[in-house]
């Protein structure tokens, strides 16, 4: 497989751990083109949305969406409260067709449910995908960093490498360890998440990013 030409998925060890702030980081670092095919909830704006007002390069291409469901739960419910079924080969055919590298966005966890038998990990599968794992430092974390790590060597994925967000306590040096996928960068907690945080993360790095895609 050709690396420059594969498209990087950005996913979590869960809900709320951050990937919109990482998606929009790794997107700025790397000036690439964003995409996130599902969206679950928009009463507050979209990620979309989200990551587009707090880039600042210019040569960014925000993609839309391909599902956006109204209710805020996991994508198979929120399409089923709307007669729909998310279709993986509908997804695959509107794939963005761009010079620039692009970031995609995933919903919540690898095992977040698409449809009644395909999840997101089945969705990373058919789009060829390269992963950055995103996992938050919290309680709990460690075991559900490793169950994520788990699951991408039984699908037989190409994990990146981790981005770790927030601070709690110092075991990301473990997590890499026990796990072989290579430490990215660690973002660190901020209460204001604006252009100036993501472009200074995003300087911050681009180097070791660009090592390993």
């Amino acid at each position: 497989m050709n690396h420059q030409s594969s498209p990087i998925f950005i996913t979590g060890i869960g809900t709320g751990v951050g990937k919109t702030l990482v998606a929009a980081i790794v997107t700025e670092a790397l000036q690439a083109d964003y995409w996130k095919p599902v969206q679950a909830g928009f009463d507050d704006g979209t990620d979309a949305l989200h990551v587009a007002s707090i880039l600042s390069n210019e040569q960014t291409i925000i993609h839309p969406e391909v599902y956006k469901l109204k209710l805020a739960a996991s994508p198979h419910i929120a399409a089923k409260q709307e007669g729909i079924t998310i279709n993986l080969n509908h997804i695959i055919d509107q794939h963005p067709i761009s010079n620039s590298p692009l970031i995609i966005e995933g919903a919540g966890g690898m095992l977040v449910p698409l449809n009644d038998t395909q999840f997101v990990a089945d969705l990373i599968k058919q789009l060829n995908a390269r992963i950055i794992l995103v996992s938050r430092n919290y309680l709990g974390s460690i075991n559900h960093s490793l169950l994520t790590a788990a699951l991408c060597k039984q699908f037989r994925l190409d994990v990146v490498g981790w981005i770790f967000n927030d601070q709690y306590l110092d075991y990301e040096d473990e997590i890499v360890q026990w796990t072989g996928y290579p430490k990215i960068a660690s973002i660190p907690f901020t209460e204001n998440i604006n252009k100036a945080f993501v472009q200074e993360q995003a300087n911050r790095i681009r180097l070791s990013l660009q090592q390993l895609i």
